[in-house]
């Protein structure tokens, strides 16, 4: 539950900042911002166009950004499911286990 937990952090404070600059910088209302946020940050790509150099910087730092968090995202809620997979196959990835011979 901490890994799910924090994961979905993660994901707010990613959503927030799309959120915030696409309001801000692309002067979109919220539930539009929140739009193009979500869709960045899936891999979906944008829905509205910018029209302003800051928000098409905006956008692209962004969409930067949010493929490196989606993936951070990921791997923090499936650790503990890998985690659990290693030890429920006695598997070692260091090579420190027993030898079988």
């Amino acid at each position: 539950m901490r890994y799910t937990g924090f994961s979905f952090l993660i994901l707010l404070f990613s959503i927030g900042i799309g959120v915030l600059g696409y309001h801000h910088y692309g002067g979109l209302p919220w539930v539009d911002s929140f739009l193009n946020a979500s869709m960045i940050l899936t891999g979906m790509g944008p829905v509205d166009k910018m029209e302003t150099e800051a928000g098409k910087l905006f956008s692209s730092f962004y969409a930067l950004f949010s493929g490196i968090s989606f993936l951070t995202f990921v791997g923090v809620l499936f650790a503990p499911v890998y985690h659990r997979f290693l030890h429920k196959f006695h598997l070692d990835i260091e090579g420190r286990g027993r030898k079988l011979d």
